[in-house]
């Protein structure tokens, strides 16, 4: 490419007036804004002797779940969805043939390790079945590495711990939200 090729299309820098060259208003509009926040409520919760209190649990993003069908079982199809819509790559699941007529697989195995998942619901979108979802409970601990990788009957039992505070959100799939 030429300097003087007629399809280059040359754009000199625009001239900055009085207000773009001072800072002035730029330090009145930071001032402003910490003085809002000065006078604004304080949102300070002194944890964990005073629980913090989640406005919509329905968008909070927590710990996973697996959800059950009406029958008890899992309603996880093993289609890898989730495993491979994770940016984390923390999903790994192993399928193995269904005893059941209504699906092909069912995960033999389901495992999360919530240490290195980011929790942004990937997971929870790319599921064509809605068996995996993000809970409202927030506060997830454990002592060592090895507690912190949620295996199928783990997340089964958060399921069995949340289900009649925060019911299934797809209502086609035998959710009430």
């Amino acid at each position: 490419m030429k300097v003087d090729d007629p399809n280059i299309k040359w754009v000199s820098e625009p001239q900055l007036g009085l207000a773009g060259r001072m800072y002035l208003p730029l330090i009145v509009g930071g001032l402003t804004t910490t003085a809002r926040h000065l006078i604004s409520p304080k949102v300070t919760v002194s944890y964990p002797d005073q629980e913090p209190e989640i406005s919509n649990p329905e968008i909070y993003r927590g710990v996973h779940r697996l959800n059950r069908d009406g029958q008890g079982r899992v309603k996880c199809v093993a289609c890898f969805l989730c495993a491979t819509a994770c940016p984390a790559h923390c999903i790994d699941i192993v399928g193995i043939e269904s005893p059941w007529e209504d699906r092909e697989k069912y995960p033999e195995s389901f495992t999360i390790d919530e240490l290195r998942c980011i929790y942004c619901g990937m997971c929870e979108e790319a599921c064509p079945v809605d068996a995996i979802e993000l809970t409202s409970l927030y506060n997830l601990t454990g002592r060592s590495r090895e507690e912190m990788v949620f295996d199928k009957e783990k997340l089964l039992s958060v399921y069995d711990q949340t289900k009649d505070k925060e019911p299934m959100r797809s209502p086609r799939l035998g959710g009430t939200v």
